[in-house]
C-alpha cells in the first residue's frame, strides 16, 4: 500500500496509539477516521490525476476534509 499524504497519522504523528484504540472502542471515532481516509485518498487520487476532477470539487473536498479533521482533533488531545 502505498502512502497517502495527509493521512490521520500524518496531522498527528505522536498519537498512533491513540488513534488505533479510538479506532477499536469508539465507533463515532472509528466513523469520522473512516470518513477521512476515504476522503482522503479521493483527494490523492484526484490530486495525482488517477481520478481528475474540476477544480471546484477538489476544494470543495479538501474543505470538507478539514472539518472532518476539525472533528478528529479533540479526541486526540
Amino acid at each position: 500500500m502505498s502512502h497517502r499524504p495527509n493521512s490521520i497519522a500524518d496531522q498527528f504523528p505522536d498519537q498512533s496509539e491513540r488513534i488505533h484504540a479510538l479506532k477499536l472502542n469508539d465507533a463515532h471515532f472509528a466513523k469520522l477516521a473512516d470518513d477521512y481516509e476515504a476522503l482522503n485518498n479521493q483527494i490523492h487520487r484526484a490530486e495525482t490525476n488517477l481520478d481528475p476532477v474540476d477544480d471546484f470539487t477538489a476544494e470543495t473536498w479538501r474543505k470538507q476534509r478539514l472539518a472532518l479533521l476539525d472533528q478528529i482533533a479533540p479526541y486526540l488531545r
